[in-house]
């Protein structure tokens, strides 16, 4: 199993609504692969997002095909136990009100809050396991809290413990700093970093996001890929001034990359 790419996308086109976004997309992630997504906004980051997610499918056309796991037939609860999911628009989905314990919980039902019929199916382990992950983010004395009396990076965590809750395999970080400030960030960027024997799919504006552990970096551009390959490789002012089609230096320290007008 652990030969099987996680994601496999061959000859894939694909719509957001009434746009075609990629044609003849072209793209494999292996199994314990660290990598980084970029690309100006309108590029396509969001939708392939939502193609790993299983949200958008390709247009049926011969061999042409997305897989996940060597699969193509997911069901989506299913596949929420192998893959964690942290946004800042998951996050804007919540009730302010919603309870720390109450939002790691929803992550075993893929639910927003626990309420309703949601709240029938929780049973003790779920708590449990849901207050253990809180502990290990150190949330300890948060358990009942409701967001709105979090702090932001407060509030991320606790959606990184609702994706972590599953002990997924694989992690697929969307703009997860956005909102953050200076320490916030670090903080939460560094606890991403400590996270061992998972794939991170880190899909990001800023370079800054990007930690040393990531192996590999994908840049698109109008819904091509325009670069595939190690950061080195990849994370260069000539290639990013292109895509980004403003003048873009690169600097690199201790394993950091950073962007400035070039």
């Amino acid at each position: 199993m652990q030969d099987v790419p996680l994601i496999e996308i061959r000859n894939a086109t694909l719509w957001r609504g009434s746009t075609r976004v990629f044609c003849g997309l072209d793209l494999t992630i292996r199994q314990g692969e660290r990598i980084a997504i970029l690309g100006p906004n309108g590029s396509g980051k969001t939708t392939l997002l939502k193609t790993i997610n299983r949200e958008i499918y390709p247009v049926v056309e011969p061999d042409s095909y997305v897989r996940i796991l060597g699969r193509s037939d997911w069901n989506v609860w299913d596949l929420r136990k192998h893959i964690g999911i942290l946004s800042h628009d998951l996050q804007q989905r919540y009730p302010p009100g919603t309870r720390a314990i109450d939002v790691v919980t929803s992550g075993f039902h893929s639910s927003i809050g626990v309420h309703g019929t949601v709240a029938s199916r929780v049973d003790d382990d779920q708590r449990s396991r849901a207050a253990e992950v809180l502990d290990d983010l150190d949330m300890h004395d948060h358990h009942e809290t409701p967001l709105k009396k979090m702090s932001t990076g407060q509030q991320r965590r606790c959606l990184l413990a609702r994706a972590l809750v599953h002990r997924p395999k694989t992690l697929i970080l969307d703009e997860p700093t956005s909102g953050l400030d200076f320490a916030a960030s670090f903080d939460f960027l560094s606890r991403i970093r400590r996270l061992q024997d998972c794939n991170v799919i880190l899909v990001t504006h800023h370079l800054n996001e990007v930690p040393p552990e990531i192996d590999r970096v994908v840049v698109l551009k109008d819904g091509e890929i325009a670069a595939d390959g190690s950061k080195k490789e990849v994370l260069t002012g000539t290639l990013l001034s292109e895509v980004y089609e403003t003048p873009i230096t690169v600097a690199e320290i201790d394993g950091h990359y950073l962007a400035y007008p070039g």
